[in-house]
């Protein structure tokens, strides 16, 4: 197929570009459509070890998790933390389970999701989970940023030093992120599980030394119970009121989502193959399950020991706990020399958890946007969208005042309707297999995370807003994106089947023509009537033509591979007939194709569309149909520049 040429690129255009995956444009690309199966490509690492790359965004929420906690529960923060280790453990720990048998190999939900729909509604259903998916992810980035600079300015050795100087620090921090994946970054497991392993046991000295502390000073089990029964009452009350508060605790159920995103990366077993990779499902559910099992004790234990040993008044924004509840027991336990190394490695941690994510957004992105044709050619490279990505993380931590407190209801916003979009992709799933038990249990997990969604988007609208945001400028972007490149060739490969060669061979010793026809009745007088009616709109002798019939199957599909079908009808007309998401598109491709087989140019002819050409212009951008002729034409003559070379287009 032919392709324009273009000056050699500038050396930092080519920098930026660097690893652009041009798909569509030309047969030669064809194969890119298809990629090797994951196994040959990448040979995995052990679960445990992947498990670590999950934990730099899953664990590191100890960070500020317990402080959250503490500030939305107050006294019932052990409660409501209770509260939320069952719907980890009985809900989303299930669901997630389930998405790993669904989707092997990274998708995740939104793929689940993506193929129950077609159509617009489909592609605009994709783009909005996009949205809230480039919530979580960037929210991820930006709050754990703000954390990590929390943890560095409230360091003792350092907080004279850097006082008020928590915004710089963050915007250096996110700076330095962008920094590292436009030089060229490589998910480090082996990094990550050095990272995980110390910061879990730096927690767990922490924990003891709580515990210890708890113990030998009984009389704070015993002030927190008391004041916790003049609050609340009884037990009945507590877990009402800790009902009511668990949409605030839910950035604990952050981390999931990450834990399917990284399936690929999950060896399994040597018999496995793309399309039944049966020991990387086996062993991704062991990942989710042991993550889940290690935070849910690390959630459980920190709630209880900073809620019971640290003053109310430090939780509060200002105050020594604020976004640190466990740093600030380090400190005030352990001496600030473990304190600082404590710090060292939370903010490690955070800052490898924003790397997580920016890493989850170059994946998710050009997994959808480009394949829609909703997004520019530079959105397949890494470099450009790191750009945009920092710059955006730079908005968000500008607005939120690198606030961790403030970043809290945007975050889980994203979190949730990510999982709650999980929770009934499952259930669909589970009910199309006629698993009954699974779809009442996948239902009623849908119910309460829709439940918990909602309450926190009325409680915490900012979450919503921001993420409001995020899918007005993806769909804004989307489409002006599409429109742009209405008129591109987008026909990754076309095949002909036997009787189509002998076709095209036939004609190739004469002049090639073809007639674009509309399928109707494909009767004998519907044949013969337009050739009688070309051969009068262009004055024209003889009958020697070939009529090309597509049929649009889904018009908002962007790139695909073309099937051309050779058929007889009626003992006398020749047919050639293709399924393609745009008529225009599939028409220019397989005149292009027939002129670069053939060496001859071909000719093919039209006759005018009614109506307005503005509405068959969005007929044509909807719908793939409207009006061909003149569409057939810009698309031709932007992937040709030489006329000379340029299959002709007749029009009567």
């Amino acid at each position: 197929m032919a392709t324009t040429e273009h000056p050699p690129p500038s050396r930092m255009r080519a920098w930026m570009l660097e690893g652009l995956a041009d798909m569509g444009k030309g047969g030669s690309h064809a194969s890119q459509a298809a990629p090797e199966p994951e196994q040959h490509v990448h040979q995995g690492q052990r679960w445990w070890r992947v498990m670590c790359l999950t934990g730099v965004d899953y664990f590191s929420t100890l960070g500020y998790q317990p402080g959250i906690a503490a500030l939305a529960a107050g006294l019932l923060s052990p409660v409501a933390t209770i509260v939320l280790v069952i719907v980890t453990l009985a809900g989303a720990l299930p669901v997630y389970r389930r998405v790993a048998e669904e989707s092997p190999h990274g998708e995740g939900s939104i793929a689940m999701l993506e193929r129950l729909l077609s159509f617009w509604k489909g592609k605009l259903f994709v783009l909005t989970l996009l949205g809230f998916a480039a919530t979580d992810f960037l929210i991820t980035i930006t709050l754990s940023a703000a954390d990590a600079s929390t943890h560095l300015v409230e360091n003792p050795h350092l907080t004279s030093v850097l006082h008020d100087k928590q915004m710089l620090i963050t915007l250096i921090l996110v700076a330095l992120l962008g920094a590292v994946f436009l030089k060229g970054f490589m998910e480090a497991i082996g990094v990550a599980v050095y990272l995980v392993a110390a910061y879990l046991s730096l927690n767990v000295v922490v924990v003891i030394v709580g515990m210890w502390h708890v113990a030998t000073e009984g009389h704070v089990v015993t002030d927190w119970t008391s004041a916790l029964t003049t609050e609340h009452g009884n037990v009945f009350a507590m877990i009402g009121v800790s009902l009511l508060v668990f949409p605030k605790l839910a950035l604990g159920l952050s981390g999931f989502e990450t834990g399917v995103a990284v399936m690929p990366h999950v060896e399994g077993d040597p018999d496995d193959t793309h399309e039944n990779p049966k020991g990387r499902i086996r062993d991704t559910k062991k990942l989710l399950t042991t993550a889940a099992l290690i935070m849910s004790v690390f959630l459980i234990a920190t709630s209880f020991i900073t809620t019971v040993l640290i003053p109310e008044k430090e939780f509060k924004a200002g105050g020594q706990a604020n976004g640190r509840a466990l740093a600030y027991l380090a400190h005030e336990y352990l001496g600030n020399a473990f304190g600082t190394v404590y710090d060292v490695s939370t903010i490690a941690i955070l800052w490898f958890a924003g790397a997580s994510a920016m890493a989850g957004l170059l994946n998710l992105m050009p997994r959808y946007l480009p394949r829609y044709g909703m997004a520019p050619h530079w959105a397949r490279a890494v470099r450009p969208m790191v750009i945009v990505f920092t710059l955006i993380a730079f908005l968000v931590t500008w607005i939120f005042d690198a606030s961790v407190d403030a970043q809290g209801g945007a975050y889980a916003t994203g979190v949730l309707v990510l999982m709650s979009s999980a929770a009934i992709a499952v259930t669909i799933a589970a009910r199309r297999a006629q698993q009954r038990n699974w779809t009442v249990v996948f239902g009623i997990v849908s119910a309460v995370l829709l439940y918990v969604t909602v309450v926190n988007v009325i409680e915490r609208p900012d979450g919503v807003k921001i993420g409001a945001c995020f899918i007005a400028g993806i769909i804004l972007v989307s489409l002006l994106s599409r429109l742009a490149r209405a008129f591109e060739l987008r026909v990754t490969s076309v095949q002909l089947d036997s009787m189509a060669e002998r076709f095209i061979r036939d004609m190739a010793s004469r002049k090639i023509r073809f007639v674009a026809n509309e399928p109707d009745r494909r009767d004998k007088a519907e044949y013969r009537d337009k050739i009688e009616q070309i051969r009068n709109d262009n004055d024209i002798p003889g009958e020697d033509f070939v009529f090309v019939e597509v049929t649009v199957l889904d018009a908002s599909e962007f790139e695909a591979g073309l099937t051309v079908r050779g058929e007889v009808l009626h003992n006398r007309y020749r047919v050639l007939t293709l399924e393609s998401s745009s008529i225009p598109n599939a028409l220019a491709a397989l005149l292009l194709h027939v002129r670069d087989t053939t060496g001859r140019t071909p000719h093919i002819y039209f006759e005018w569309t009614e109506g307005n050409p503005f509405a068959n212009f969005l007929r044509f951008f909807l719908f793939g149909q409207g009006e061909v002729a003149p569409v057939t034409r810009e698309v031709l003559r932007e992937a040709e520049p030489d006329r000379a070379r340029r299959p002709r287009v007749h029009t009567g």
